[in-house]
C-alpha cells in the first residue's frame, strides 16, 4: 500500500504557487525539491491542508478561492503612518517591504502601497490575501 501524507509528516515534494491567472510566484519543479515539516509553519496552513491524504508519487493541482487560500483582503490591516513613525532603518519604496517589531519582540512585515514626503500607506495583509491561488504539488517521499 502506498504511503499518504499525514499531518506532522516530514515530506519531500515539488511545489508551485501561482496566482489564479497562473502568474508563477514560486516553483521547485525546475530545481531541487523542497523538504518540509508539516505543522511547523514552513508552508502556509491552507496549502499544507491540501497535502493531507496525497499518496507518494502523485501530482495534484489545487485551485483555491481567496477565502480558501489566504482570506479576503482586510482594509483594517492597511495603515497610513508618518514617515517619522517608521523603524529607524526603514527606507520605504513603493511595493517594497518594511519590517516592524511588535512590543513582544515578534517581527511582522508590511508592503508599502503608497508614499509621499510625509507619510506611508503600509498593508499588513498577506500579499495573496483577496486573491485566488493555484497550488501544484508532487509528493516525492515521506521521511
Amino acid at each position: 500500500m502506498t504511503e499518504t501524507v499525514r499531518a506532522g509528516n516530514l515530506i519531500t515534494l515539488h511545489y508551485r504557487v501561482a496566482t489564479g491567472d497562473d502568474t508563477e510566484l514560486v516553483s521547485t519543479f525546475d530545481s531541487t525539491p523542497a523538504t518540509l515539516q508539516l505543522g511547523s509553519g514552513e508552508l502556509a496552513p491552507p496549502l499544507e491542508h491540501c497535502l493531507i491524504g496525497i499518496p507518494v508519487g502523485e501530482r495534484h493541482v489545487f485551485l483555491l478561492e481567496a477565502d480558501q487560500a489566504f482570506g479576503p483582503h482586510n482594509p483594517q490591516l492597511t495603515q497610513r503612518m508618518a514617515r517619522s513613525a517608521l523603524p529607524p532603518n526603514a527606507s520605504p519604496e513603493l511595493h517594497g517591504l518594511i519590517e516592524f517589531a511588535a512590543p513582544n519582540g515578534d517581527k511582522f512585515t508590511g508592503i508599502v502601497r503608497e508614499l509621499d514626503d510625509a507619510a506611508v500607506l503600509v498593508d499588513f495583509n498577506h500579499p495573496l490575501a483577496g486573491k485566488p491561488v493555484r497550488f501544484e504539488v508532487e509528493i516525492i517521499g515521506i521521511l
